[in-house]
């Protein structure tokens, strides 16, 4: 089968030959050797990889996104002028060759999505002072990575260890642990799908060049450093899918340039910070306390906080978010009706299913119930029979009081009439005024013996045979009697119980009763 292979500036016809134990790429032209830029890239091509490594003034080879396998052959080492290594996403496996540690000139050197196991050669780096762009991502690589893999970095470069495997024990932050000083122009990190299971490095926050930090999918724990509040130029953070917990810090609130944040799947808690495109907390036990952060990232695209505990209703402020157009509040607690806006009647019904109690005009969920005519007048019956109620025991509870405040003021009236009866009659000691009441037969006209301008005379014959003259005085409510004339008034009719004269009348005492004054002589 012949096939028209791109190479750099001409056309090379390469055969494909099939072999029922495997298959093989060869060139039907003989390359020269002064061949400088092949770019094999993109032919689905399969086979063994193919035997470039004599090409000593190859300037650029680039063979990614075929289907090629077989090893790198330590002649790779030959090529001395080669700049760019790219054979990313093939079948290529074993380990890569110490040789690729003699490469001066190289700026770029790309092996991720392959099969390449091992460690990486530890003197890799060590004598290149233009590498700039390194990926490893998608291998089975472990061990440390080269103490000198970042030492001639320049200020733009980008590095990627995404999903190398390293190993039992995760040396990766070992070496890391210098890594403000070994690797201080780092723009790009991401060590993504492998077994680390420490904590997060606190000297991450030396790499003040970061734009993009990825940590996401290894076993990390611990809680976020908050030095990464530090790394001034960050643009996107990614610490999904591990075991972080504690609250997010503070510090990132820093990141004035952060525009994309995934901390979904841990067991963080607090609240949020600035964003414009991304926020993802999915799977995180956060409560509804995360609302009220919300409303402050007004430039937010994309929302994801489904699988977490938030509850009660989702605030009509979601409406003022106008750049969101992505919210996924799915398995949660949320109730009642979704809140109107043309950000939520975009979603789909799956950005809320699991929250039982919500409802809306959405498909897939619950309609919410409407009032009608009917079920209006009835609540407004309702609350005119409460407010009736309510009414009537406000006046009753008013009235009562009122009459109660006049009882309590009569009970009052009658204990100091007593109070005064008591004090006067029982220093005579022979009778009451009670007794004086029965016998005048509450004095009854028929006992009235004289009447004059200031009372009127009443006679009373006790049981004992005392013969009474009782002088009931005309005087205005006692109540409007001040209490120091009282007591004035009392003193004085108390001395005159105790004269003794011959030409003067005994009097025995006074009392007060029903506006009237009483005095009783002998």
């Amino acid at each position: 089968m012949n096939l028209v292979v791109k190479l750099e500036g001409q056309d090379y016809i390469a055969k494909q030959i099939y072999h029922p134990l495997e298959s093989t790429l060869t060139f039907e032209n003989h390359l020269s050797e002064n061949l400088s830029g092949p770019n094999i890239s993109e032919n689905h091509l399969s086979g063994p990889s193919p035997s470039l490594w004599n090409l000593k003034r190859l300037l650029s080879l680039q063979l990614f996104y075929n289907n090629l396998h077989g090893t790198i052959p330590p002649e790779i080492g030959n090529i001395k002028s080669l700049v760019i290594f790219d054979v990313n996403t093939n079948q290529l496996h074993g380990e890569l060759p110490d040789t690729i540690s003699r490469h001066t000139n190289i700026t770029a050197f790309f092996v991720y999505s392959n099969n390449f196991f091992g460690s990486i050669p530890r003197n890799f780096g060590r004598s290149n002072s233009k590498l700039s762009h390194i990926m490893f991502s998608n291998n089975s690589f472990s061990g440390e990575l080269p103490k000198d893999i970042c030492s001639a970095l320049p200020s733009k470069q980008q590095q990627s260890y995404g999903k190398a495997t390293l190993g039992e024990h995760g040396k990766l932050f070992a070496v890391h642990k210098r890594v403000g000083r070994l690797c201080r122009n780092l723009t790009k990190l991401q060590v993504e799908r492998n077994k680390i299971s420490c904590n997060i490095p606190h000297e991450l926050g030396k790499l003040t060049k970061l734009k993009l930090l990825s940590l996401a999918s290894n076993h990390l724990s611990g809680e976020i450093p908050s030095e990464l509040g530090n790394l001034s130029q960050l643009f996107e953070l990614n610490l999904h899918n591990n075991h972080l917990k504690g609250e997010i810090p503070q510090s990132l609130a820093n990141l004035s340039e952060l525009q994309y944040l995934d901390l979904s799947a841990n067991n963080l808690t607090g609240n949020l910070i600035s964003l414009q495109y991304l926020l993802d907390l999915s799977s995180n036990p956060l409560s509804e306390q995360i609302f009220s952060s919300f409303f402050k990232l007004t430039k937010l695209e994309v929302l994801n906080v489904a699988h977490n505990y938030l509850s009660g209703r989702i605030p009509p402020l979601f409406s003022s978010m106008i750049s969101l157009r992505s919210n996924d509040c799915s398995h949660n607690n949320l109730t009642g009706p979704i809140p109107l806006g043309s950000i939520f009647r975009n979603m789909a019904a799956s950005d809320f299913v699991g929250n039982p109690g919500l409802c809306g005009n959405l498909t897939g969920l619950i309609p919410c119930k409407r009032f009608t005519k009917k079920s209006n007048k009835f609540l407004i019956l309702v609350l005119s029979l409460v407010c009736g109620l309510a009414v009537f025991a406000t006046v009753t509870t008013l009235i009562l009081c009122h009459k109660f405040k006049v009882v309590d003021k009569e009970r009052r009236q009658n204990q100091n009439e007593n109070e005064v009866e008591s004090l006067i009659w029982e220093n005579e000691g022979k009778f009451t005024f009670g007794e004086i009441v029965k016998a005048a037969e509450d004095f009854d006209d028929k006992y009235c013996i004289g009447k004059g301008g200031f009372g009127t005379v009443y006679k009373a014959v006790l049981q004992s045979g005392l013969v009474l003259a009782v002088k009931r005085l005309y005087m205005s409510d006692s109540s409007d009697i001040s209490e120091t004339s009282r007591t004035s008034f009392q003193n004085e009719l108390e001395t005159l119980t105790e004269i003794r004269h011959h030409n003067i009348i005994k009097l025995y005492g006074f009392c007060s009763r029903k506006g009237c004054m009483y005095l009783v002589y002998e």
